[in-house]
């Protein structure tokens, strides 16, 4: 049985402007005050996992060991299985330090027309990962289906958004309102089975 969540403030370990507002958002009815890594000036730990899971197992740990404190991290990114799965969890390396995602979403591109596939399939992966400083660690897995399209559209969301459109949509992340990307996403998958296990 998974443990609840008990306390009123948790750590997010998340750099990422865009993860933190959309998992801020997602928590905001259990009453929990959500504190980025970023606002406490928590190191970034690397990233050397070779799983999603891994990964944000990783840092969930490190954050919590740090700050005393339950934390809550995600890893996630974009899988192309005609990329053989790239970027996976280099997706945000893909865009490299400066976080071009411009860029990154370009060498999807270039990749997927080296192999004569224009608008692959691709999925969108989620590990959420709570930890407690003891030790202890939940870790939860959400996935949303789609193809890929090509030029972005739209300049909602973040990361790899414009290029991914839902199965039975029509638009992009990028281009759908922040609030029904929240109730679909990937994210929003693994935070429903955490919040079932955790915190409902």
């Amino acid at each position: 049985m998974a443990r609840r969540f008990s306390g009123d403030r948790l750590v997010l370990a998340s750099h990422n402007a865009g993860k933190v507002r959309e998992i801020a958002d997602l928590l905001g009815p259990f009453g929990v005050t959500v504190v980025s890594a970023a606002e406490l000036s928590l190191p970034e730990p690397e990233e050397t996992g070779q799983t999603f899971v891994a990964n944000a197992e990783l840092k969930a740990r490190a954050a919590a060991l740090i700050t005393q404190l339950p934390a809550l991290s995600d890893d996630s990114g974009l899988v192309v299985p005609a990329l053989d799965g790239a970027p996976g969890v280099l997706s945000a390396r893909w865009a490299g330090p400066d976080k071009d995602f411009s860029s990154a979403m370009d060498r999807v591109r270039t990749r997927l027309a080296a192999i004569g596939d224009a608008e692959s399939r691709a999925f969108f992966a989620c590990a959420l990962s709570l930890a407690w400083p003891a030790g202890h660690i939940e870790t939860f897995e959400g996935f949303v289906h789609g193809r890929l399209v090509f030029p972005p559209r739209g300049t909602q969301g973040f990361g790899y958004d414009p290029i991914f459109i839902p199965d039975g949509r029509h638009l992009t992340f990028g281009e759908m309102d922040p609030a029904e990307k929240h109730r679909i996403s990937h994210r929003a998958d693994a935070f429903r089975q955490l919040v079932a296990a955790c915190f409902g």
